[in-house]
């Protein structure tokens, strides 16, 4: 049979082979009976697991209410509530949400905010930074050539500075932090003074470009920066926040306090929901109709939503999230004193990169490709990141993941490494039962 027979686009390519019958907690089934474990949670999105059973109620009682009640016209109850429960785990100088489908919608709207809040054109953006395909989005974005290619000239205001990439530098943090902020002094001197710099835009911990984190010093540094010269501090969480990363936000790995949060994915279990949060006195300084939409904070989505904070709080995922980050980062060092195709592990908590790497060191694309159909032929759903091809492969289980489940999915992956390239099987390999 064709797969293309049911006329999806040849260009959306999946990264397994399954069709999924249905998924509960963990696990996903395929229409021809497969049991997978899930560690993509739809690129980050499911963090109370799949069909998490309180946000499933919620979500179908609010069904029974009301889907749709678009907010330009009416209010309803799921948004009001939702807004100020994220209000209470901001810093306390941000007080107002803005509510939007996707990540890149809600980038979209911290940049129209910057501009027009300071009345400043240009934005400072962070080598390897993934913040979304759309135009505005996509012109900050430098994590791969592939989602820019074909698409330029992009919105012009933006001047990319680098990242404290310690592997990529060669450098330890206090080194990468240093010349990271280094060179940002020298953009701020000669391509973006600081009176036309709106704001800064970054991720505190990278995705797409492999999980790579930002370090205290430079992240001070930035705030001290953007402090000194009335400039924005936005963080993009959209893929790094919602206690992923072993704390509510990944900028609180670092002691920062930003203007601008932005975020989505596990805000609402899969629903689609995206948000801006920013001060009440920074949002009344934006132009009228600068920020709307069709189906930003659906009524549905903010029921998930509310009912998603409810359960990372009642079963503590985010502390779940740090320790079983902890024991995934053990488990994974281990692998890699055996297989030095491991170049590298990265991340924070649920966030992890595992970097392949050839027998000369230089990353390897294939392998990882390799290993993801390895995994899923031994029931482990996994997929890949990063520049060189996707040569990382990345750990991002719903929040609700047990030391049990961790410790089954790194045998596994260790198994898969033998088998996409040679070596000795490890004794310890459980099935998945």
């Amino acid at each position: 049979m064709n797969d293309n027979v049911h006329h999806l686009s040849p260009l959306l390519r999946q990264s397994s082979d399954i069709l999924v019958e249905s998924a509960q907690g963990m696990y996903v089934y395929s229409e021809d009976g497969g049991k997978y474990m899930d560690f993509a949670s739809g690129i980050g999105v499911l963090s109370t697991g799949h069909c998490h059973p309180r946000v499933v109620e919620a979500a179908k009682d609010q069904i029974d209410r009301v889907v749709h009640a678009q907010y330009a016209i009416m209010k309803h109850q799921p948004i009001l509530d939702l807004s100020d429960r994220i209000v209470e785990l901001m810093p306390d100088a941000i007080d107002s949400v803005f509510f939007s489908n996707a990540g890149t919608e809600a980038v979209e709207a911290s940049i129209r905010l910057a501009r027009q809040a300071t009345g400043k054109p240009n934005i400072i953006a962070f080598r390897g930074c993934f913040h979304g395909r759309t135009m505005g989005s996509l012109a900050t974005t430098s994590s791969s050539a592939a989602v820019r290619q074909g698409v330029q000239p992009l919105m012009g205001g933006v001047v990319t500075a680098p990242f404290p990439d310690t592997n990529w530098y060669n450098m330890s943090e206090d080194e990468a932090a240093d010349f990271a902020l280094r060179e940002l002094d020298y953009i701020l001197q000669v391509q973006s003074v600081p009176m036309e710099t709106a704001a800064m835009l970054i991720e505190p911990i990278q995705g797409e470009a492999g999980y790579i984190p930002g370090n205290t010093r430079f992240m001070q540094g930035l705030q001290e920066r953007c402090n000194k010269h009335g400039i924005l501090l936005i963080m993009d969480e959209v893929q790094s926040g919602n206690g992923r990363t072993g704390l509510m936000w990944g900028y609180e790995h670092f002691g920062v306090e930003p203007d601008v949060v932005v975020s989505a994915k596990g805000v609402a279990s899969g629903f689609q929901l995206s948000f801006m949060a920013a001060p009440a006195e920074l949002m009344s300084r934006a132009l009228p109709g600068s920020q709307g939409g069709t189906y930003g904070g659906n009524a549905v989505a903010c029921a998930a939503g509310l009912a998603t904070l409810d359960v990372i709080r009642d079963e503590k995922l985010v502390e779940n999230a740090a320790d079983r980050g902890a024991q995934l980062r053990a488990r994974l060092e281990d692998v890699q004193s055996r297989h030095p195709e491991i170049g590298n592990i990265t991340g924070r908590g649920l966030m992890i990169g595992t970097h392949l790497v050839d027998a000369h060191g230089k990353p390897d694309g294939d392998r990882g490709a390799r290993m993801l159909k390895a995994c899923e032929h031994r029931g482990l759903l996994m997929i890949r990141c990063g520049p060189w091809g996707g040569n990382v492969v990345r750990w991002i289980p719903p929040l609700i993941v047990s030391a049990e489940e961790i410790d089954w999915a790194v045998d596994q992956f260790e198994a898969a490494l033998v088998e996409t390239g040679g070596g000795e099987q490890p004794a310890a390999i459980r099935n998945t039962g």
